[in-house]
């Protein structure tokens, strides 16, 4: 399945890219995220709670950041065991850009693969249940990057 969608961020490229390499931003951004720790520069471990109609699951892999090309966005690899729930894998694309009204415009392309319990749930629900995730952690992403540019400003005007 795949899913698409774009965010205008009230802070620069450099200010957004700095974000999405952070592992502390990045584990307040993912819903349900309990654990997000870098095993190196590239590889992430985390453990995120997620429910998919009936079935909640802890899912415990992997994050794999790879073909970067700062501040210009990277390609993201991910895959998560659920225990009887079931498997999911994902690989997205995310892209940055200056946005025309000021700030950064970041699009993003995914694919989604999911097994056992989840799979048998149907797509249209785990579709939707992604898209919805998507589109939570890019809502706190801008938050939390648009807020840190209004405190660097707010900083920089106070000199």
């Amino acid at each position: 399945m795949e899913f698409t969608g774009s965010q205008t961020i009230a802070a620069t490229r450099e200010q957004v890219w700095n974000g999405l390499n952070d592992a502390a931003v990045l584990q307040a951004c993912v819903p349900g995220c309990e654990e997000f720790v870098a095993q190196n520069d590239d590889e992430y471990k985390a453990v995120v709670v997620a429910s998919v109609g009936p079935v909640k699951a802890r899912f415990k892999g992997t994050l794999l950041l790879s073909d970067r090309d700062g501040p210009n966005g990277y390609k993201i690899l991910g895959q998560g065991e659920g225990g009887i729930a079931g498997f999911g894998k994902m690989t997205a694309t995310v892209t940055l850009a200056d946005a025309d009204e000021g700030g950064t415009l970041l699009t993003y392309v995914a694919d989604a693969q999911v097994g056992g319990k989840l799979a048998q749930i149907g797509s249209r629900l785990v579709t939707s249940v992604a898209n919805k995730l998507a589109a939570e952690f890019f809502k706190r992403f801008n938050a939390t990057m648009s807020a840190g540019s209004a405190t660097s400003a707010d900083a920089g005007a106070a000199r």
